[in-house]
């Protein structure tokens, strides 16, 4: 009998883990501390299974602690007589609500067993949605941006709850990065937009991040020699070509002809064509 804290990812149904939807489906009671984790909640298990749970929009921290006790007051009994699961988005160790449960069921019901289940974090999701490549060796750091912050310092950031994107974006500029800004990336719940505009963004929503990376950054992979080798191999086949096909004799004594080229090819996604 356990209470499991469940990732649900970065709000696309299909970004769920596996094992993170098997207990969702075993669970007999699946908790939402949040609209968003609960839509994400019911593509895995019937809205009979979900218990809802109240918490206050406030930082008045004697409110939020109490809001606290009353659910893990609801939750303990039923993680006693079986498993439960409590939903968030991203990780549950990750920004998120999970951690303020987990500490007061530890607190007050020290005998309810706990186990986590983690899952895709916009710490991972962002990289693939903004096309960055965070290769081995470098460093990231994971900053918070709300209210117009502009952290600076580490040659590259991830920013989370960016909430006036036009405010933070002119503190990193000065400092000297280079700025995109994702908001609600694989989320099925409102527009997902990538932009290094933020005035495209300049609504406040807590579903926005940023990758800031210095501009005086230079890095260059190992397998950058490839490329290069590519291109010296391509320079001396054109250089071939021009030495066989410039009115000299064909060296196996054929007949010259006109190539076509096919445009458009180069990657070999031609279709067939």
């Amino acid at each position: 009998m356990t209470l499991y804290g469940v990732g649900l990812g970065p709000g696309e149904a299909d970004l769920v883990t596996v094992r993170g939807k098997r207990v969702l489906e075993q669970a007999d009671v699946v908790y939402s501390p949040g609209r968003l984790s609960r839509s994400v909640a019911l593509e895995h298990v019937a809205e009979s299974k979900i218990g809802d749970l109240d918490f206050p929009m406030t930082k008045d921290e004697e409110k939020l602690r109490a809001a606290w006790k009353e659910a893990a007051a609801e939750i303990a009994p039923n993680a006693r007589d079986g498993d439960v699961a409590f939903v968030t988005l991203g990780d549950p160790n990750v920004y998120s609500t999970f951690g303020h449960l987990r500490r007061t069921i530890d607190a007050f019901h020290p005998d309810v067993d706990l186990e986590i289940v983690p899952g895709v974090s916009a710490v991972t999701a962002f990289a693939t949605a903004l096309g960055v490549e965070i290769e081995a060796g470098a460093g990231l750091s994971l900053r918070e941006a709300a209210n117009g912050a502009s952290p600076t310092g580490p040659d590259r950031m991830i920013l989370f709850k960016v909430t006036d994107a036009p405010a933070t974006h002119e503190g990193l500029i000065e400092a000297g990065y280079e700025v995109t800004y994702g908001r609600r990336l694989f989320m099925e719940q409102g527009e997902t937009l990538v932009t290094d505009d933020p005035s495209e963004i300049d609504e406040r929503d807590y579903y926005t991040l940023a990758y800031a990376e210095k501009e005086s950054l230079e890095v260059e992979q190992a397998t950058a020699a490839f490329q290069r080798e590519a291109q010296t191999d391509d320079d001396d086949v054109s250089s071939d070509e021009e030495s066989t096909t410039n009115g000299e004799p064909v060296a196996d004594g054929g007949t010259e002809i006109a190539l076509e080229r096919a445009e458009g090819c180069a990657h070999g996604d031609c279709g067939g064509h």
